[in-house]
């Protein structure tokens, strides 16, 4: 083989070596036992038509890429975000082994997270003896101040009861009475990451304060709670930090693991970097009220929030694209008493400017979008105020009334009037959707790279560039510290859609004396 120490080949240029061809080719010959070229490209071709479209729309028994998680995913993000804890999964260790490298490979850092690596016999008998073991040894090695539990399919098929199981093994000395240890039910077979991160959020707030609230005033701290719900984007927390810092704003951003997934290469490891810390989350009640920035998918939050806090939540969105951030920042203004400081007034201003230096390049450019429900009503809002066509609206979480909040966002503008929106749906069924409906661009996170190649396979004419927004993003490295939120994330966004416009430009007028008749520098 040419693979040597002199001559190293990553995995593509590797491939195409003759004795590789080769073997790939015998293998096809001698084992696969596939159909003939023609007939796959018979096949592949009946796939983007109407009526394999109304098949595939029509079947109910199989998800094939779902454009979503699980939700102990977002348990483990949400508990990664406070101080000095240890995210802690009770089942499988192959559950908790795809959480992790999910995370690493999007954000490109070590992810620490434990599992009590249940098995047959504990799928039998319950995983009270694994729960035991794996509190203690964690505690043991990795030393956290605070453990937080969710739970896998595994613990939730067979009932597992996290409260009791925790207070056992407090109560038989496998650690100790007073370790902080909030919990969630997080069962994998329903709702998604997103679902995962709120149940995970709520059980906190509920550890922490619901029997800590005779002495709690609302207001009496002055401040003002922000809750980020599943955010992957690190700039996010950032500008939040940023904007608050700003207009002079006493706040709380309870659930920041911007620091423990942005750890600096300077020889030290850091387990426990930054996060919100726990004092911040007993203290919540007394602010002044909580915003959630995320608040389609914050459910139990708000219903703890406002029962238990007794917090009058403003009802606001996804603070994504110029009016929504100007609509965010106002009701901080008006809760807080600050003004919103010039420095915010310019940021805004400038994205402003872009617009409109962007907007001949963007005006009536279509796009297929999907993802998460609150990104996306951000995004489409974002799209309607750039003059984008929206063709396609997926949602695999999405629920009823998220829908209806979406018909009525897209009838508030002509490009995105006639925009289609599909919940429970996958990316299999977003393939057909874009094959039959053609849109521009796609935007989503890394898995829609299939469908773009599959696009190109029919034919140039019919390929649909996709841009990375979303997560996960596994494809390109740094996308993760972006920011999406603010007037700083409108810049962002703006940024990579009209440089993706320009591109797919240059790729269409590059062939010389025959379509670079668009092909110049005066733009």
């Amino acid at each position: 083989m040419s693979q040597s120490v002199e001559d190293i080949k990553p995995g593509y240029p590797l491939f195409g070596q003759p004795e590789y061809q080769d073997m790939i080719a015998r293998k096809r010959e001698m084992f696969e036992e596939g159909h003939d070229a023609e007939k796959v490209k018979e096949v592949f071709e009946w796939t983007t038509s109407e009526e394999y479209k109304e098949l595939n729309f029509a079947r109910k028994s199989l998800t094939i890429n779902p454009a979503k998680a699980c939700q102990p995913l977002g348990s483990v993000l949400c508990a990664l975000g406070f101080e000095n804890t240890l995210p802690y999964v009770h089942g499988s260790q192959g559950c908790v082994a795809y959480f992790r490298t999910y995370f690493n490979r999007h954000f490109k850092e070590p992810v620490a997270c434990v599992s009590d690596s249940m098995t047959e016999d504990a799928a039998v008998f319950g995983g009270q003896k694994n729960m035991f073991d794996g509190l203690q040894n964690s505690l043991a090695l990795y030393k956290p101040e605070v453990i937080m539990v969710s739970t896998t399919c595994m613990a939730e098929v067979i009932g597992d009861d996290l409260n009791a199981f925790i207070g056992n093994a407090k109560k038989e000395g496998y650690i100790p009475e007073d370790l902080p240890t909030p919990f969630a039910h997080t069962p994998s077979f329903v709702g998604s990451h997103v679902t995962g991160w709120d149940n995970m959020f709520e059980g906190a707030a509920r550890y922490f304060t619901l029997n800590y609230m005779e002495d709690k005033e609302v207001g009496s701290n002055g401040k003002i709670n922000l809750v980020p719900g599943f955010e992957t984007y690190l700039g996010n927390y950032r500008v939040m930090h940023r904007m608050m810092q700003e207009m002079g704003v006493d706040y709380s951003l309870l659930c920041d693991p911007s620091e423990v997934l942005d750890t600096p290469a300077d020889g030290e490891y850091r387990m426990y970097a930054g996060g919100t810390p726990i004092a911040e989350m007993k203290d919540a009640p007394n602010a002044k009220t909580t915003i959630l920035l995320q608040p389609d998918q914050l459910v139990k939050t708000k219903k703890f929030v406002t029962n238990t806090w007794k917090h009058d939540v403003p009802a606001t969105n996804i603070p994504m694209g110029l009016d929504w951030t100007d609509e965010f920042l106002m009701t901080i203004s008006e809760i807080s008493g600050k003004e919103i400081p010039e420095s915010l007034a310019k940021e805004r201003g400038r994205l402003v400017d872009m617009m409109t230096d962007s907007h001949t390049w963007l005006h009536g450019v279509s796009f297929s979008i999907y993802g998460d429900p609150d990104y996306l009503l951000g995004l489409t809002k974002f799209l309607q105020e750039l003059g984008c066509e929206v063709k396609h609206i997926l949602a695999n979480n999405g629920n009823k009334r998220w829908r209806k909040k979406m018909e009525a966002l897209i009838a508030e503008a002509p490009g995105t009037a006639g925009a289609e929106i599909h919940i429970g749906k996958d990316l299999w069924h977003f393939r057909s959707l874009v094959f039959t409906n053609k849109p521009d661009f796609m935007i989503g996170n890394s898995y829609a790279k299939f469908i773009q190649r599959d696009t190109k396979a029919k034919g140039e004419e019919f390929e649909v560039p996709l841009i990375r927004l979303g997560f996960p993003i596994f494809d390109r490295h740094h996308l993760h510290r972006n920011t999406t939120l603010g007037y700083e994330g409108g810049m962002y966004m703006l940024t990579t859609l009209v440089n993706s416009v320009l591109e797919k430009l240059d790729d269409d007028t590059r062939k010389m004396g025959k379509t670079d008749y668009g092909y110049d520098l005066v733009r």
